[in-house]
């Protein structure tokens, strides 16, 4: 791959950033380091602002106000600093939505279209996942369906032909594909070799991406969250995995509280006996929330949330940037290998998929 952000890879070096097992003092520097790198280098899609509104979407929506009696009165941009975003209801006021709306209505008019900066990856991004829509697998919890739309923050316009990447643990608070102090047993060996809330998606001519996934739960020193990462340029090999391209985001999406303690009043979340962090008290949301609002708008799909919750956001990705990260793990056709070289990197592996991995869905491209 082609990497050429040397202060990026330097910020990324610390590959147990704000993850279970790291100290205090280890948290304060990675804070302050984030900080330093986010203040002099993140852009936000303030200035896109107007051609947002001039890209033809709020005519599309307007024309569909009255089949799906849509309303919202929230504008471009709006929650500008971290607390803004934790005061601000993401539940959204948009009526007749369903996973199936079109990408207009959702990203139109709302807190949609907003930065969520390039922050810390986590040391848990496993190399060589599998493209599917579809990142369940045999998991609990309460289903999860995310739009996430892509938008070049040098042009205004949404990209087409990205890959996004997702990652995030189930909902005890476990990544799958990491062995790990405070990654839930770490004698259980076999979970290096399991790849469930882990996949890619290729987006449309909206730039949007859609997962079918279950609602993350928590762990210690960490609000919920969820991992994204986007790949221009990138080739789809036989094994239904990527190689090559260049990385030109890393970032986390956000939760509402009220949501995130809704969901854990259902099970498995209510049996994880880990401590919960809040969006407060979550200094990665500190930093990325500074301006912008990396909070996912949100409908429930049912009258309880077991029913299932249906979220959506945009953010932007600078296309003229490549940032190298390293991976924790490399998934091969022998399932998953620990990177020896922390810091280090590498190709994506293009063997023959592990036969115990789960089949991508048909729809996966």
């Amino acid at each position: 791959m082609k990497f050429t952000n040397i202060l990026w890879a330097g910020l990324l070096a610390h590959q147990s950033v704000a993850h279970p097992g790291e100290s205090a003092e280890q948290k304060a520097k990675d804070a302050a380091e984030r900080r330093a790198y986010l203040d002099a280098n993140k852009r936000s899609l303030s200035h896109c602002a107007d051609a947002l509104k001039k890209r033809g979407n709020d005519d599309l929506m307007h024309q569909r106000h009255d089949e799906l009696t849509v309303h919202t009165e929230k504008p471009y941009l709006r929650a500008r600093d971290l607390e803004d975003a934790l005061n601000t209801n993401h539940k959204s006021n948009l009526t007749g939505v369903t996973v199936d709306s079109d990408p207009s209505i959702l990203f139109s008019g709302n807190n949609s279209c907003i930065l969520t900066p390039e922050t810390t990856q986590g040391p848990y991004w496993v190399q060589g996942e599998l493209l599917r829509k579809d990142i369940t697998e045999d998991q609990e919890g309460v289903p999860l369906t995310l739009d996430i739309q892509i938008i070049d923050v040098n042009t205004c316009e949404p990209v087409p032909k990205a890959f996004l990447e997702i990652w995030h643990c189930n909902s005890t608070g476990v990544y799958s594909g990491v062995i790990a102090n405070g990654n839930g047993n770490i004698n259980d060996t076999t979970n290096l070799d399991q790849t469930w809330h882990r996949g890619i998606q290729q987006s449309d001519e909206d730039g949007v991406v859609t997962f079918d996934t279950m609602f993350p739960g928590h762990y210690v020193g960490r609000a919920t969250h969820i991992h994204v990462m986007t790949s221009l340029d990138a080739t789809v090999n036989a094994n239904e995995t990527l190689s090559g391209g260049s990385i030109t985001h890393v970032g986390q999406m956000f939760f509402d509280q009220d949501l995130i303690s809704l969901v854990e009043t259902e099970e498995p979340y209510i049996s994880n006996t880990q401590a919960l962090t809040t969006n407060a008290e979550d200094s990665i949301l500190e930093a990325e929330a500074s301006d912008v609002d990396p909070f996912v708008e949100y409908v429930l799909l049912g009258e309880s949330v077991a029913d299932g919750v249906f979220g959506w956001l945009a953010f932007g990705m600078d296309s003229k940037s490549s940032y190298n990260i390293t991976p924790a793990v490399y998934w091969t056709e022998n399932g998953g290998v620990a990177n020896p070289n922390s810091g280090a990197g590498g190709p994506r592996p293009s063997g023959a998929r592990p036969s115990g991995a789960a089949p991508a869905p048909s729809s996966a491209l």
